[in-house]
């Protein structure tokens, strides 16, 4: 084992026990071969006939993907490597693909924009990798492309064996040459476990003090919310926010604080790229009127799990008031694509039936989770 390998192994088990976890057995088999990984690139590029083999990591929500790529990318040494997250990534592409002289030297605009995002990077690391629209997936199928004839190295992270990848019937067929590319090209490291971390009690010490395991979901109403300092908007707090490229109706801002009605951020025609832009700007987002997801339309029910899903990827605390929005959902209905993971996630956010709000239940030490990994 190189100097290099060891250093990485080390440096994973010294991170999981700086937050009070220790590594779970499903996760031991990733971390041995990331820390390979590690060493692979620590050597002289001429000591390779090709790149080292890239890695998929893929396990049900809440397995720790995230905390193991996000540790595995922090203990590289610093300069040719880049972590992209799958909305950021698809904002970023767009932007690029749309900005007036995209197009250089005689190359298209995608590439153009693939350009500026990898960079001369010799690792990337991608986190949350899924495929359900079709025009995204072609743009996946042509990063894929870029990356092998660049020779970089990918990590990845999915809630998908590559096999589940677009699952749309209707277009799977057409991302299957990118997924046999996976299969040939790529280590597929499952970490499946039977514990969703997420969905233990967290304590704010051992999560590493993040803002988003802060965050709360509230009835209307609730008598607490004055004592939090969340005191209703009233009429003349209402202005708007640019968001990506349009402006919003919020109900408040207030310092770091900006306080929007569901149906304004999930309902309209709003998007990924404008939650980002709202998560740039404030670290705390309420949203108000949450309805039971069932109830919301299928259009509002997919944005709100976007939105959360960005909350989290972004670390912004998010305080939901109305429903809890997973109550009443039919049984054995998907609502939404990914369900599981935004249930995960919200179960991370503390509710009022709990005995006092400033004081989470401790969580037992048994294995890194995905709300662990650094913002």
């Amino acid at each position: 084992m190189s100097q290099h390998e060891q250093a990485m192994r080390h440096h994973f088990h010294q991170a999981a026990a700086r937050r009070g976890f220790s590594v779970a057995p499903a996760q031991e088999a990733a971390v041995e071969r990331l820390a390979r990984l590690a060493g692979d690139l620590a050597r002289p590029a001429w000591t390779f006939p090709r790149p080292p083999r890239d890695l998929y990591v893929w396990g049900p929500v809440g397995r720790g993907k995230s905390w193991l790529v996000d540790t595995f990318y922090e203990g590289l040494p610093g300069g040719r490597k880049r972590r992209l997250h799958f909305h950021d990534f698809f904002r970023r592409l767009h932007d690029g693909v749309t900005r007036p002289g995209s197009r250089r030297g005689g190359q298209s605009a995608v590439d153009s924009a693939l350009d500026e995002l990898i960079g001369d990077s010799r690792v990337l690391v991608f986190d949350e990798f899924h495929a359900h629209d079709a025009g995204d997936a072609m743009l996946i199928a042509r990063l894929f492309r870029t990356l092998l004839d660049r020779r970089i190295t990918l990590v990845t992270t999915s809630n998908y064996p590559p096999t589940g990848l677009m699952p749309d019937p209707l277009y799977h067929h057409l991302f299957e040459p990118t997924i046999q590319l996976i299969e040939e090209r790529m280590d597929v490291l499952d970490v499946t476990g039977p514990v969703d971390f997420r969905r233990l009690a967290v304590s704010r010490s051992q999560d590493g003090g993040r803002r988003f395991a802060t965050g709360l979901c509230l009835p209307p109403g609730d008598p607490g919310l004055e004592a939090l300092g969340l005191t209703h908007p009233v009429p003349a707090d209402a202005t708007t926010v640019q968001a990506h490229l349009r402006e919003l109706p919020a109900r408040a801002v207030r310092g770091d604080l900006v306080w929007f009605d569901f149906d304004a951020v999930c309902e309209d025609a709003t998007g990924v790229p404008d939650y980002l832009a709202l998560a740039e700007q404030f670290p705390t987002l309420v949203l108000d009127g949450v309805p039971p997801l069932a109830e919301a339309s299928a259009d509002g029910r997919q944005r709100f799990a976007n939105l959360v899903d960005v909350a989290c990827d972004r670390d912004v605390r998010l305080v939901l008031i109305g429903a809890d929005p997973l109550t009443a959902l039919p049984a054995g209905e998907a609502l939404t694509r990914d369900l599981d993971r935004t249930a995960s996630r919200l179960a991370m956010l503390r509710r009022t039936n709990r005995a006092d709000l400033s004081t989470p239940q401790p969580r037992p030490v048994i294995g890194a989770s995905d709300s662990a990994h650094s913002p």
